[in-house]
């Protein structure tokens, strides 16, 4: 075994251990073993009814509200403490709280101590009272006559959705969703074939996240989707499902953490779309709960509410299967990553499985780019000569995978 964000090992007892309380009584919980060196080494504790009552008095004496904790000793004379997550947060030590980073134990900051007691009040941030109360929702109004119909936005609209009340008046929930207000938003950068080449710039902020959202998919559908002609028949193709996009930048909005000044970050390359939201997995939710939908915790309830009433997202921890149903036919999947401060989401470019040589692999690998290429476009990214080139092309045409567009010097190629 070894040191980790959830185990703590020590040698003897020292009041040092008391922080590591704190840490784990406002987080995840953990356990603290005595009799054990830094590295792992069991040494043992001399007198472990001692070691134990040792340590109750301290964390009686010391930690405010009292934790939830139980001890155990085991046949090698080690102590295990088990600190359990506790209800009634901020758990205090000397007047500070603690968190685990790693393998460390260090002191939250005045943001974090924010979210703790808000946590412990049972309160959510989109919950608090905003600090603007001159708001208007146009926006919001559209939409709410748009998905359930409604003929009259009103006060008593607004309280039935929870962002109003007589006592606080507008919450956060409302005005992350009115038409202006001093949030972050989102920052969309659309890449060229390097991350070198930005195409186009769009920073949207101080708006509704409604709007925000609406922005963010009318740039996806410019660059990820185009029209096909089938005999009389026009159809639309995406090239990265518009089902899994919506769902990664709704879940974005409503899970993100909104008391920091950090965007949502898309980034819109030739073969993805990443998406990266500030905060990690709220407290008590794994990995393996997030991409397996165990466990849905809401990190701002009022505001995914009005996004589930609006037909925007799911609120049962189904929006990463959702995403993952919309690529079942695809050879590459999305991607997942979070760590303590964020969230990405990333989108491949949508590719079915096809039996294609090595060098028919190349050339699709080109023209699964978002923009046509030409011969002369495709050469230099190959080994191959010119007349290789076209052999390769018309191959893949026959195979219904690569179409051509335009006549002559000026022909192009891309993805069927």
């Amino acid at each position: 075994m070894r040191e980790g964000p959830k185990v703590e090992f020590k040698e003897s007892i020292t009041n040092t251990f008391l922080k590591t309380v704190s840490a784990y009584s406002n987080y995840d919980g953990g356990q603290i073993i005595f009799g054990v060196d830094d590295d792992g080494t069991v040494i043992g504790v001399s007198d472990t009814e001692k070691v134990c009552l040792s340590i109750e008095n301290k964390i009686n004496d010391s930690i405010a509200p009292m934790p939830e904790y139980s001890l155990k000793v085991n046949s090698n004379k080690t102590v295990i403490l088990k600190v359990e997550p506790g209800v009634h947060k901020p758990y205090l030590y000397k007047a500070k709280a603690y968190k685990r980073h790693d393998t460390a134990t260090v002191e939250v900051d005045s943001l974090e101590m924010n979210r703790l007691i808000l946590e412990g009040s049972h309160m959510t941030y989109d919950a608090t009272k905003s600090v603007k109360q001159d708001l208007t929702f146009n926006t919001l109004e559209r939409y709410l006559k748009q998905s359930i119909t409604i003929s009259e936005f009103d006060m008593d609209t607004m309280k039935t959705l929870n962002l109003y009340s007589e006592q606080d008046g507008y919450n956060n929930a409302a005005s992350i969703l009115a038409d202006t207000n001093d949030f972050p938003g989102i920052d969309i950068a659309r890449f060229g074939e390097t991350i070198s080449i930005i195409l186009k710039r769009e920073n949207i902020r101080n708006v509704s996240a409604l709007v925000a959202y609406e922005k963010a998919v009318d740039l996806y559908r410019d660059y990820y989707t185009y029209e096909v002609i089938d005999g009389i028949v026009r159809r639309t193709v995406e090239k990265i499902p518009e089902s899994a996009f919506r769902e990664a930048v709704a879940n974005a909005l409503v899970h993100r953490l909104w008391d920091v000044n950090a965007q949502i970050r898309i980034s819109m390359l030739e073969n993805r779309i990443e998406i990266v939201s500030p905060g990690g997995l709220p407290s008590g939710m794994s990995k393996t709960d997030y991409l397996k939908g165990n466990l849905s915790i809401l990190r701002n309830p009022i505001l995914a509410n009005v996004f589930f009433r609006l037909n925007l997202v799911e609120i049962f921890g189904t929006g990463i299967l959702r995403i993952n149903e919309s690529y079942k036919s695809s050879v590459k999947q999305p991607e997942f990553d979070m760590t303590e401060n964020m969230i990405k989401v990333v989108l491949p470019i949508l590719e079915e499985s096809l039996e294609l040589s090595a060098d028919e692999k190349i050339v699709y690998d080109i023209l699964s780019k978002t923009v046509p290429k030409s011969v002369g476009e495709i050469i230099p990214r190959t080994n191959f000569g010119r007349s290789k080139v076209k052999d390769i092309l018309n191959k893949l045409i026959e195979k219904n995978i690569v179409i051509s567009e335009g006549a002559g010097r000026g022909t192009k190629y891309r993805v069927r």
